[in-house]
């Protein structure tokens, strides 16, 4: 039974009509990370309760730990790729050990980075431009937050092993299973419930800590013993060289690519800190709504290589063009209905998320404009997706330098330097336009490319 629901969903991506099947695979994404993003909005609603300070405490730790993030979801990008490729040419004894060794490969990665970050708090979010007074806080919560990542390598790789063979109910499942567990955690550890102390922001990071060693568990269950998609055991050296040789091909990239969005994060964290604490409170509960605001395009980000990868891998350029076209549509439409909303709600949200008015004010403001700029993100966010899903990762890379470095972070500084904060929200919407018309341009181009070789893409 296990084989041949693994087959179904390989058919289905490779011979499905295109707009029910990328339906069919995105709708469990969006219901999972609808989930698992409100619970983190919970997570930094509880937070704010406690005050400016630890908001704005939490709201500087953004920019690192999407680092580490961004390590994952780099290693999560080359699995799926290279999974993705396997099932579709149907070499599925060397899928699993393939899968196998990208988890093994997050483990050891992150769990590095981890280590690092640890004995590197201070340094780095002086840097930053925290104040002495937030220091604490972000003590409290990085300290315990660094342990707890090694545990969410595996769940972030493991998933995308699923979603490369067409599986997208599972992963959606475990993301909000986790979301759920960590939301449900959250004030008892941070405001203290009967025996159990309150912890304050420390509580949140506890929360997260449980919710992820719990996820671990069971994607290494599902993947190992149930549904067969990987050994049930580590690999010898040589199996590990041979496999993270191939992932790192595509998953640096990925990864660096990912990582420079928080450096970027970080630049812009320094200067909207220039206008004091209340305005980074408002910054990061602006960055939070951002990513529910963006669930669809995240969760196409996430279905849509599978679908790339594996019509790449059968040699199938036509689907792969009417996938990127179809999808790119949708996200410019849907996205502007997003905009509509939170322009309406505006207010509505700024007050539930800040008890001091100048901070609701901002939030406000972030509102009314940045979102306006995420139908064009959208674009930017697909078209790097499936360049890494063709296995095209350095292009993908040399987009996201081109899209922090050379419009988002200049022009948004430069409208800060002339607006003010208004500047500054304004210019990430006119970076996004810009960075938009660039990656359609350098996706046809690929396209170009990809159907006038006979060899697209590197053979594994």
């Amino acid at each position: 039974m296990i084989k041949s629901n693994a087959k179904q969903r390989t058919s289905d991506l490779l011979e499905g009509e295109i707009g029910a099947t990328l339906k069919r695979i995105t709708i469990p994404m969006i219901l999972g990370m609808v989930m698992m993003m409100s619970f983190g909005l919970i997570d930094t609603f509880f937070v704010s309760l406690l005050g400016t300070d630890p908001l704005a405490a939490i709201s500087f730790t953004f920019p690192v730990t999407f680092t580490v993030i961004s390590l994952n979801i780099g290693l999560g990008i080359g699995t799926s790729a290279i999974i993705g490729k396997l099932q579709g040419s149907k070499a599925l004894t060397k899928s699993q050990h393939y899968a196998t060794g990208s988890i093994m490969l997050s483990v050891l990665l992150v769990g590095a980075l981890a280590l690092i970050g640890f004995f590197t708090i201070e340094p780095v979010f002086k840097m930053l431009n925290a104040t002495e007074n937030l220091m604490p806080y972000i003590f409290d919560y990085m300290g315990l937050w660094y342990l707890s990542s090694i545990f969410l390598a595996m769940p972030m790789v493991g998933n995308s092993v699923l979603r490369a063979c067409g599986d997208t109910r599972t992963p959606s499942i475990v993301m909000a299973a986790g979301g759920g567990l960590n939301a449900l955690l959250d004030p008892i550890f941070i405001f203290g419930l009967g025996p159990v102390p309150a912890m304050g922001i420390k509580g949140a990071a506890l929360a997260t800590f449980i919710a992820w060693i719990v996820g671990a568990l069971w994607i290494l269950y599902i993947l190992a013993v149930r549904r067969k998609l990987m050994l049930p055991r580590l690999l010898s050296l040589s199996e590990l060289r041979e496999s993270s040789r191939e992932i790192l091909k595509i998953g640096l990239p990925a990864a660096g690519a990912n990582m420079l969005t928080p450096v970027a994060g970080g630049i812009m964290t320094a200067v909207v800190a220039s206008y004091g604490a209340e305005a980074v409170a408002a910054w990061g509960v602006g960055n939070r709504m951002e990513s529910i605001a963006s669930i669809v395009v995240l969760a196409l980000s996430m279905t849509l290589p599978p679908f790339i990868s594996q019509n790449v891998g059968a040699g199938q350029v036509s689907r792969v063009k009417e996938a990127y076209s179809l999808t790119l549509k949708f996200v410019l439409i849907w996205q502007f209905l997003i905009f509509l909303v939170m322009w309406g709600l505006s207010s509505w949200i700024a007050v539930a998320f800040a008890n001091e008015v100048e901070v609701s004010v901002l939030i406000q403001l972030f509102l009314m404009i940045v979102p306006l700029g995420y139908g064009m993100q959208g674009i930017i966010i697909l078209t790097n997706s499936s360049l890494n899903a063709m296995h095209r990762p350095m292009t993908a890379l040399t987009l996201s330098v081109i899209r922090l470095f050379v419009f988002f972070v200049p022009i948004s500084v430069a409208g800060s330097f002339f607006f003010e904060l208004k500047g500054l929200f304004a210019g990430t919407v006119i970076a996004n336009v810009a960075m938009a018309c660039v990656s359609l341009f350098v996706f046809k181009r690929a396209i170009a490319d990809f159907e006038n070789d006979t060899s697209p893409v590197s053979e594994q």
